[in-house]
């Protein structure tokens, strides 16, 4: 079906540009991927675009959705916002974030704009937006520097302000601009230009451009070149008047690498309700703490991405500033670090773990044993999809999944059957919480053949015992009898077991019938909501009650349930 030219930048034409942008970052995600060589690389560049922008698109469409029952359709201030928030909240990697950036400039100048004027908008608002949304993507990059998907934008913006005319002919220039940007990274950054490849998060622009070119003319443009035909000696995009960056890219994104031949070894990406004051105090822990830093968002909401030595240290700088949710941890491997353009791109490693985890602080546990974790929060389990995206950035021939819920069996399994599909052996650990995914960790070995390893953790898993201590929401019939609202439930094994008024008494009176089967070590995982002294009590309970039984203690920060116990 034809594509239908937009005349003005209006709702259609935002729902036109997120479909057809979607659309190139599927076509080019491969090709994209293939061409992430520095700082990390970690081959998904194309893939973390192509997800931010489906959940831009998505929330767009759910503008429209929300008008087809009514009358009228919606303004464009509701469409950019709507495609600005989609983004920020389904932002992946470093590329993913500063799309997100890019498309939250853009919405600050036309959403304003429809507010405060009655004309529609037309080229000269949209030199304004292009220009808003590559200096917010600089201003939200800790270490800017050039050769990457911000210079390109710089360029596309520069060039957007030299030409007159509507929508089409600017977003025409602008898309030529950050093309001829593109093919000049390779001159500004030497592990481009030894791989024979431009900028990965610049092409995945280029691309976008590219769409929004369509949606106004309705003609597809002219593909950009993933690899370079000669080194360039200097880029034209650095000359102009916006280009205030330093000589160095990223396929993926920004930072200067500021480890040598090294670097941090997790990537620590968090949505975070903070204020402005407190994420200012957060830039500069986090920038202390480690490089690829952006920060982006605003009015309260923001997405943050690092790399850390330390992923503890930078979820609770997250936490110290306000609400982080929607954590991810991944730990980039063995020889998977910056690499200051010194390496080529790495191989995939031989095995992994996967795992989903209840709270921040069972997420940084998890990646300091090596893990790549995706983080549940209470009420929104992780979809396939999400478990899918975690198999394939743990970059592994060989992954063992444990997915530490009873409930997500299935969608572990639909995700582990698609990651087989795509050529990576996966090993479905069917934990049931967090406590038997600890043990399991504690006994993977990579260096033992993939199915004693597996065989191994899957034994040390069912060998833990498990129970939680949870808050009733309301009266209910349970395997212990009737409960009402604000009793402590102690479950075990997933079945109500214990019925209390107070949180320590419910505790100890669990943690007794758990070890009367005996046990060797107890593993308690602290919620943030639970008494402080409760890890005290229980630990004063077992060494006085139970000899040769060993407790260790984890802080488990906002995970749902006030205690995990684990007996194994």
């Amino acid at each position: 079906m034809a594509q239908v030219p937009q005349t003005f930048f209006d709702a259609l034409a935002v729902r036109s540009w997120c479909g057809l942008a979607l659309g190139a970052l599927g076509r080019a995600r491969e090709e994209i991927d293939a061409i992430n060589v520095y700082p990390v690389a970690d081959g998904d560049t194309g893939t973390n675009l192509y997800l931010t922008l489906e959940s831009a698109a998505t929330a767009v469409e759910a503008v429209f959705a929300g008008y087809e029952t009514g009358s009228g359709e919606p303004s464009l201030a509701d469409a950019v916002r709507a495609m600005a928030h989609g983004a920020l909240i389904g932002a992946r990697g470093n590329s993913g974030t500063i799309l997100a950036q890019l498309l939250r400039g853009m919405a600050q100048v036309l959403g304003a704009a429809e507010t405060g004027e009655a004309s529609p908008i037309d080229g000269a608002r949209l030199r304004l937006a292009l220009r808003q949304a590559a200096d917010s993507a600089r201003e939200a990059v800790a270490h800017p520097v050039e050769g990457t998907v911000l210079t390109v934008a710089a360029a596309a913006a520069d060039a957007a302000e030299g030409a007159e005319g509507d929508c089409a002919t600017v977003a025409r220039a602008a898309y030529e601009g950050a093309r001829a940007a593109l093919a000049a990274t390779p001159g500004q950054l030497a592990v481009l230009r030894r791989a024979g490849v431009v900028d990965a998060g610049g092409r995945g622009l280029v691309a976008v451009l590219g769409a929004l070119v369509e949606a106004f003319t309705g003609e597809a443009v002219r593909e950009a070149p993933s690899t370079s035909a000669a080194p360039a000696a200097v880029s034209a995009a650095g000359s102009g008047p916006h280009a205030r960056v330093e000589a160095v890219s990223e396929a993926d994104l920004c930072a200067a690498d500021r480890n040598g031949a090294g670097g941090p070894a997790y990537e620590v990406i968090y949505l975070l309700e903070a204020g402005d004051e407190a994420v200012a105090r957060l830039r500069e822990r986090l920038d202390a703490l480690g490089d690829s830093l952006v920060v982006v968002g605003g009015d309260g909401l923001w997405n943050v991405h690092v790399h850390v030595d330390d992923a503890g240290a930078a979820v609770e700088a997250g936490v110290e500033a306000g609400r982080p949710y929607r954590i991810r941890i991944t730990h980039f491997g063995l020889g998977d670090v910056h690499t200051g353009g010194e390496r080529p791109p790495r191989e995939r490693v031989q095995r992994a773990v996967v795992a989903v985890v209840p709270g921040e602080g069972l997420a940084g546990l998890y990646a300091e044993a090596g893990a790549t974790t995706v983080l549940a929060r209470p009420g929104e389990p992780p979809a396939s999809g999400e478990l899918v995206q975690a198999l394939r950035r743990a970059h592994a021939r060989e992954v063992v999944l444990l997915p530490n819920d009873a409930e997500l069996r299935h969608t572990a399994a639909a995700a582990a059957e698609q990651a087989r599909t795509e050529g990576i052996r996966v090993a479905l650990i069917p934990t049931r919480s967090a406590v038997q995914g600890i043990a399991a960790l504690a006994v993977h070995e990579p260096e033992r053949r993939f199915d004693e390893d597996v065989v191994q953790m899957t034994s040390a898993a069912g060998a833990t015992r498990y129970a939680e201590l949870v808050v009733a929401e309301r009266q209910a019939w349970t395997t212990a009898g009737i409960c009402q609202a604000g009793d402590v439930l102690g479950l075990i094994d997933g079945d109500v077991a214990v019925i209390g008024p107070d949180v320590t008494a419910t505790a100890e009176t669990v943690l007794d019938r758990m070890l009367q089967a005996g046990g060797e070590l107890v593993t308690l995982v602290i919620g943030d909501e639970a008494p402080d002294t409760v890890a005290d009590h229980l630990e004063a309970r077992v060494r006085e009650s139970y000899l040769a039984v060993d407790t260790v203690v984890y802080r488990g920060g906002r995970q749902g349930a006030l205690l995990l116990i684990g007996v194994e």
